[in-house]
């Protein structure tokens, strides 16, 4: 009879943390994320760079939120099921998902174009700046709509070989709700809180996404194939 010893199979270098992270919101009307990263061809130079793993290039009109609290990015997964029961049986002899829902909700900390407009809820294609004093008036919609935004939430890792990147898109995200916010001597914070949609030309509202040097590098160790 095999030891525990010889059963268990455990991996210190498979365990992530988020380090540093961003999330990048863009309008509906953007492209939307193809693919997180990209082979890097290598340069004789000087200075020479070698071949490896780098991250792509957002599509146009995506823009990071900046600073976030400490929170981070908190996603959130709330999944409704039916269940059937039968004559004779002590447990439930279906059960049916009806739901499966992902929020997120980020607090940002950078009061900016990009936040005032996401945690208002108003629309800034046309308010602009007092062109002498820089005064900015942003009025509270009368019939607020929930906007809907691309949203893409990436955590970097650092491994041996490598940066690890783990992102989280939403590519139809709502808003669902405003976080509070307080006047009282700290931060002036930006939250809120979307809900991810599916998206129908892409057929789907969550897409998981992982890459870099350091996530190739442990491919095998992971339980996939290795990499070319």
């Amino acid at each position: 009879m095999p030891s525990y010893e010889a059963l268990k199979n455990k991996q210190q270098e498979l365990i992530r943390k988020s380090l540093d992270g961003s999330v990048f919101i863009a309008p509906p009307s953007a492209d939307p994320i193809a693919t997180l990263t990209q082979y890097r061809a290598a340069v004789v130079g000087p200075p020479a760079v070698p071949a490896g793993v780098e991250l792509a290039a957002l599509p146009e009109a995506w823009d990071d939120l900046g600073w976030l609290t400490g929170d981070g990015a908190a996603f959130s997964r709330d999944v409704s099921s039916s269940e059937t029961t039968s004559w004779g049986a002590v447990t439930p002899t279906r059960t049916d998902i009806t739901a499966d829902t992902t929020t997120l909700t980020v607090t940002a900390q950078e009061t900016k174009l990009l936040t005032i407009g996401l945690a208002t809820g108003a629309d800034l294609a046309n308010v602009v700046p007092d062109a002498q004093t820089g005064e900015l008036r942003v009025s509270k919609p009368l019939r607020p709509k929930s906007a809907h935004y691309r949203v893409l939430s990436l955590a970097v890792d650092q491994g041996d070989d490598g940066e690890i990147f783990i992102g989280r898109c939403l590519p139809n995200a709502k808003v669902s709700s405003y976080a509070e916010q307080a006047f009282a001597g700290g931060e002036v914070p930006w939250g809120v809180t979307f809900t991810g949609e599916i998206d129908d030309e892409l057929g789907y509202s969550e897409q998981w996404l992982f890459g870099g040097e350091g996530w190739k590098a442990l491919l095998t160790k992971m339980g996939f194939p290795a990499a070319a």
